[in-house]
């Protein structure tokens, strides 16, 4: 990711319009926001799992990752369990490793990919 071409901006995230995401079980409630040139795009989300969330699919995207409320747990292809609790981050890289969330109590996510 190259943040280039963005001018400064605020977001009141609190007016950016929601999009429901279905898992496997409960849902994602995502407000979303891009920024910078097509060809180098930032997507920037606020993203709210339900409790008893569990993703629907494995991801290879990258993202940067910084849980606000609640906690979740995110599954490695190879089998690795890593938590996350408000206040940490994760960082993978796009294509490094494939990975799918699940909450118990639900979650809210602040995310840059």
């Amino acid at each position: 990711m190259k943040l280039s071409d963005i001018p400064f901006v605020t977001t009141d995230w609190s007016t950016v319009p929601t999009e429901r995401h279905a898992g496997d079980v409960g849902e994602a409630i995502w407000r979303v926001q891009f920024f910078g040139p097509a060809e180098n795009r930032v997507r920037v989300r606020m993203v709210e799992y339900s409790p008893g969330y569990e993703a629907d699919h494995w991801c290879s995207k990258g993202h940067i990752i910084l849980c606000l409320e609640g906690s979740m747990e995110t599954t490695l292809e190879d089998g690795r369990v890593m938590p996350l609790k408000a206040g940490m981050s994760y960082q993978v890289a796009d294509g490094a490793e494939a990975h799918r969330s699940r909450t118990v109590t639900g979650a809210k996510l602040f995310i840059v990919d």
